[in-house]
């Protein structure tokens, strides 16, 4: 079968990297893809969001599945834009539908489904521009520290956490009348604060059954200790050791049973991955988001850890045979450590050739902002490498890849040296 994955980043090429060991995977294209990508697929120079571009090129090469990566044509509704076109309508998308994806769209959204089917979250309420003084009167009956996130899409950047209740209420009036976010923060959902330790649970879903991947827990500051500003995410580590049996216990019963039945109540088309941001409080877990589509760099320690053909998970996704497979995890833990480019989260350059690729052993270097230039693997984003690495436990599978990241080379690149150490 030819396959065609959308997307650019670290979790498209861990994705491919992934489906090319099914011999269920004749072909596979990516759009736009990366360097890495390069490597291993065909890259095609596509916009995701595109859909008349994708269906050009799927019926040019007879694509037989599309398995979207990032966040944006599910929300933007590309399930729905294959189903109701008849030349596209048998090829499966591996996705939410327009309705579904409104989980990630949609924070309001998001936490009204919540509440609605009973699924432990954090007390919230949203505001718009008109009703910022309610939202500042909202944040005086919270105790610090005040969580503000922006309702749309912000690119895993809309979210504030502050400790100054003056400070959290300059913040709302920025991002609600002067669109500190743009559009996304045209509504901001104020929360109540959880204190506790976070981590992701990633399911697969066919729109009737479910199976659950390993948990993983992603380190989204840029600076040690977890300082500093909000990024993409720094580095992860699978499977999280604190999400011990009777944890995930709670975590299927109380999370996962009642959002695939809420989907199936609602009569929302869903099928693909549904990613659940927890945190754990006490010993009880709380939902902070939902995503739809698989995490960066989360997928880079998720599928090393996948022994089963995700290709065909897949097909049985896309049929609603989910309940035939049984999924094989490898026992071991992985761990990946972002690369990321001098400057970033704020302003850094691009362009800067990458060294030592070839030097690396014993890790998998899945690229998340490169591109080929004049034969060179350069540096074209925030984030430009993850240094993926087994081992019988975290803290092995952590020291190689610092041991790999060592050969790496590029000019101000950075990384940081404290990821998984919270955990020891």
């Amino acid at each position: 079968m030819t396959i065609l994955l959308l997307g650019s980043g670290g979790r498209e090429h861990a994705l491919a990297w992934k489906m090319l060991q099914s011999l269920h995977c004749t072909q596979l294209f990516v759009a736009p893809g990366n360097a890495g990508t390069a490597a291993i697929a065909t890259n095609v120079d596509i916009n995701p969001n595109d859909f008349q571009a994708v269906k050009q090129f799927c019926l040019a090469h007879q694509v037989g599945m599309v398995v979207v990566g990032p966040e944006d044509p599910l929300v933007n509704g590309i399930y729905d834009f294959f189903k109701n076109d008849v030349e596209l309508t048998a090829i499966p998308v591996i996705g939410p539908s327009k309705e579904g994806a409104q989980l990630e769209g949609s924070k309001e959204y998001a936490k009204q489904f919540l509440v609605r089917h009973h699924i432990p979250t954090a007390r919230y309420e949203s505001f718009t521009p008109e009703t910022v003084e309610q939202g500042c009167a909202f944040l005086e009956s919270l105790t610090a520290p005040y969580v503000l996130k922006a309702d749309g899409l912000a690119a895993g950047k809309g979210v504030l956490i502050l400790t100054d209740l003056e400070e959290a209420k300059t913040e709302l009036r920025n991002m609600l009348v002067h669109a500190k976010f743009g559009s996304a923060s045209a509504k901001v959902v104020i929360e109540e604060f959880l204190s506790g330790i976070e981590l992701s649970c990633f399911v697969l879903t066919d729109g009737k059954s479910y199976k659950i991947l390993p948990t993983a827990k992603d380190y989204k500051r840029i600076g040690e200790g977890d300082t500093g500003l909000n990024t993409g995410g720094m580095g992860a580590v699978s499977p999280v050791p604190f999400a011990d049996a009777a944890f995930m216990e709670k975590v299927e019963t109380r999370i996962v049973k009642p959002t695939i039945a809420g989907l199936q109540q609602e009569n929302i088309e869903y099928k693909g991955f549904v990613f659940i941001g927890l945190i754990k409080v006490g010993d009880d877990p709380f939902v902070i988001e939902y995503n739809v589509r698989m995490g960066d760099p989360e997928t880079e320690v998720v599928m090393p850890l996948l022994q089963s053909d995700l290709v065909a998970i897949f097909k049985a996704v896309a049929e609603q045979q989910l309940d035939t497979i049984t999924l094989e995890i490898d026992p071991r833990s992985a761990t990946t450590i972002m690369v990321v480019s001098g400057g970033y989260p704020e302003g850094y350059e691009k362009g800067k050739t990458i060294s030592g690729l070839e030097a690396v052993k014993d890790s998998i270097v899945f690229h998340a902002g490169t591109k080929l230039q004049e034969g060179q693997v350069v540096s074209h984003g925030g984030r430009v490498l993850a240094v993926t690495s087994y081992g019988e436990t975290y803290q092995e599978a952590i020291k190689k890849s610092y041991q790999n990241i060592a050969k790496l080379h590029f000019d101000k690149m950075y990384y940081r040296t404290d990821i998984g150490f919270d955990l020891f």
